[in-house]
């Protein structure tokens, strides 16, 4: 029987053919398809991609998918798990540029430069489709729908990075920490979990290097919402008690 290695980042495992076959990400199975694939695809269509994807990765805990300067091939999009991305600054800090989970889609910093500009950690044992980008850009421009998602994912992530620069530039450190749980909130729900209960997946120093405030500022700021009950805080386990109070926050804080 024929043997295939498949590599992670910090593992090799070996797979005969056919269970390498099963594998295989496919999007016409996968129930985060609509987060993933615009909706309307016919069967061919759908065929057609599955084709396309490469086999998963699984990334364990704390381990790279990619690294920044690392030539880019591929996007990946997040079939389980959670993951951050981060520069290191000159000084020597790590950076967190963001937060990603189930449904959303890792690498499209390496696209302009053929190099990843970015690094990005696994947060928690994880599973991430590969998916070829060169084999990506033919084929979208043959299924329209399909290039036209493209341009929607990447999008989304340029009004991501917008939101982020009005969270440092503009909100105090109780609106920034409240539009944080909120966004977790409703990314949570879109993927069937509950909106209002969550474990943070993150350290609250990991939150603090994003939302460009200080560790002991992340648990006091946390802690007054607690008090308040606004949440409820048991270590990495969050309650959103009173989602209203934490949107009346956001609109009174400037």
């Amino acid at each position: 029987m024929t043997q295939i290695k498949a590599h992670s980042a910090d593992d090799e495992v070996s797979y005969s053919a056919p269970v390498l076959k099963t594998l295989k990400a496919a999007c016409s199975q996968c129930n985060l398809r609509e987060l993933c694939l615009p909706l309307g695809l016919s069967h061919t269509e759908l065929d057609r991609i599955d084709e396309m994807m490469g086999a998963r990765r699984r990334i364990k805990r704390g381990a790279h998918l990619y690294s920044a300067g690392e030539p880019f091939t591929s996007i990946f999009a997040i079939r389980s798990g959670f993951f951050k991305t981060g520069v290191i600054t000159e000084d020597g800090r790590d950076q967190v540029t963001g937060f990603q989970m189930a449904g959303e889609v890792l690498g499209m910093d390496g696209i302009s430069n053929e190099l990843h500009t970015c690094d990005a950690v696994a947060l928690e044992d994880s599973e991430v489709c590969t998916i070829p980008f060169s084999e990506l850009e033919r084929l979208s421009t043959e299924i329209r729908s399909l290039q036209h998602h493209i341009h929607k994912v990447m999008s989304r992530e340029i009004v991501r990075d917008h939101g982020v620069m009005m969270l440092l530039g503009t909100m105090r450190a109780e609106e920034r920490l409240a539009a944080f749980l909120l966004n977790l909130s409703q990314r949570f729900s879109a993927r069937g979990y509950a909106a209002n209960e969550f474990h943070l997946r993150m350290t609250r120093e990991e939150i603090g290097s994003y939302l460009g405030l200080k560790l002991e500022t992340v648990s006091r700021t946390l802690s007054r919402f607690h008090d308040d009950g606004l949440i409820s805080v048991q270590q990495k386990h969050i309650q959103l008690i009173d989602q209203a109070g934490l949107k009346q926050i956001m609109n009174t804080c400037r």
